[in-house]
């Protein structure tokens, strides 16, 4: 069995509720945190070479070094509990099943950071998580780990959870922090950074949930012994939210030293694939990383044991790699069609896509149309050449990275999986059949012959 440091307790009958979970040994790092200067613990957090589990993979030590601390400003912690990516729900189970692991994490680091009142964003549509993370909260207060004077330190810290409107834009920090002000959702440009100007234009930090739980285990244990697990830059423990075609999906930690081959087909973690089929493809850190055929998934282009972790995903870089991304690890087998699957995604990003940035506003709408066209047998050979040429002119353009999020999976799916594309143009007949009939599509939509 891997390594557990979040998921150590999940198994216990009532461990979201603040009884059995202090039995266990929770709010110890909060003890043993109030005793250390906020120097200390954010030295601590460095030495463990923790990085943001949310997506980017930046450490998380070095970000909170970034913090202004002007004389007299209150600063802010933000958790981005706005978890929206498509095939990613590891924070879900976090806050549903292990709720004070989020808040004692919370305490601690804005005991670091000199955050007297911290903020959760979370999901819109995580109605009930946000109603089991209010009681938590309700519950730590109680028993004297928030409010006024904290185990008699001097410490006050307020948690407050603020519910989105459903916009998978407020992932972004910068869009999450105008939502919370009260305003539309639009990511800000940077400079100047949340560190600088945040929430209510003060020094802010915004972490994701699983990243703020590891600061719990980083303090109990250490962070030069946090930074023993894994492998490399990649340490510690990593939350994976497995789904697709596996026998067994759900939340998996793994400490990052094992192959993608061994995740995938081991009966400790995946389970391998249903039926005996063979694995065609997986997008290994959520919808907005690069998709990979089996062949560059289980080895890399250099012929070796391709390893999940942050290094070993990327290796070979987008050409021949991904990313760890927000760890949503989604699996098809070779029945898949990664044509169709590219639609949808591409589908999810144009109603996504708040607007803001022409190259996103349009070019997702267009892509969409153009995968739609050739998934459903309309499409030409010169629209495959269109669609990488629109994707390219959108990545890199736009203030916020939702446009790279939406052109990265279709260059990877052309690039890996092209004919598979030139089969649905070729095979019009075949692919409108395979789509049940004309009864489901209109007349092709029309699309410019060039960007």
């Amino acid at each position: 069995m891997g390594v557990k440091l979040l998921l150590e307790h999940a198994h216990i009958e009532g461990i979201r509720f603040y009884d059995a979970y202090r039995k266990n040994g929770g709010y110890r790092s909060v003890e043993k945190a109030l005793k250390m200067t906020p120097e200390e613990i954010v030295e601590e957090v460095k030495k463990s070479g923790l990085r943001g589990r949310g997506g980017a993979g930046f450490p998380t030590g070095m970000k909170w070094g970034f913090l202004a601390k002007p004389e007299g400003v209150p600063r802010h912690l933000v958790c981005n509990a706005d978890e929206s990516e498509p095939g990613t729900f590891k924070d879900r189970y976090l806050m549903e099943f292990l709720p004070h692991l989020l808040i004692e994490g919370l305490i601690v680091s804005s005991f670091a950071l000199g955050s007297h009142h911290t903020y959760i964003y979370i999901r819109g549509e995580y109605v009930w998580v946000a109603e089991i993370l209010e009681q938590a909260i309700a519950e730590a207060k109680l028993n004297g780990w928030l409010g006024k004077n904290i185990l008699g330190t001097g410490f006050d810290c307020e948690i407050y959870v603020h519910r989105g409107a459903g916009a998978y834009i407020c992932g972004e920090e910068t869009a999450l922090i105008e939502s919370l002000e009260g305003k539309r959702g639009n990511p800000r440009i940077k400079p100047p950074f949340p560190a600088i100007q945040g929430v209510w234009m003060r020094p802010t930090v915004v972490n994701n949930v699983e990243t703020l739980a590891a600061v719990v285990p980083i303090i109990n244990m250490g962070g030069a012994e946090y930074a023993k697990i894994g492998i490399g830059k990649s340490t510690g423990t990593k939350l994976l939210s497995a789904c697709g075609n596996i026998n067994k999906p759900g939340i998996y930690e793994i400490d990052m030293t094992i192959s993608v081959e061994e995740f995938i087909y081991s009966d400790e973690y995946c389970g391998g694939i249903p039926k005996g089929k063979k694995l065609k493809a997986c997008i290994p850190g959520g919808s907005s990383v690069p998709i990979l055929p089996a062949n560059l998934l289980l080895k890399t282009a250099k012929g070796e044991t391709r390893i999940m972790s942050y290094e070993g995903l990327a290796d070979g870089g987008f050409t021949t790699g991904s990313m760890m991304g927000s760890g949503g690890f989604e699996v098809f087998d070779e029945d898949q069609c990664v044509v169709r699957h590219t639609m949808t995604l591409a589908r999810f990003y144009n109603h996504e896509s708040c607007g803001q940035c022409s190259p996103c506003r349009e070019g997702t709408g267009w892509m969409y149309k153009i995968l739609k066209n050739i998934e459903y047998g309309k499409g030409k050979i010169s629209d495959i050449d269109l669609l990488w040429d629109i994707q390219r002119k959108i990545e890199g353009n736009t203030i916020c990275p939702l446009g790279d999020a939406a052109a990265w999976p279709v260059a990877a799916a052309i690039r890996h999986f092209r004919d598979e594309f030139e089969w649905h143009v070729l095979n019009p007949a075949e692919s409108q059949e395979r789509n049940y009939g004309l009864a489901h599509y209109a007349d092709p939509i029309h699309v410019p012959v060039a960007i």
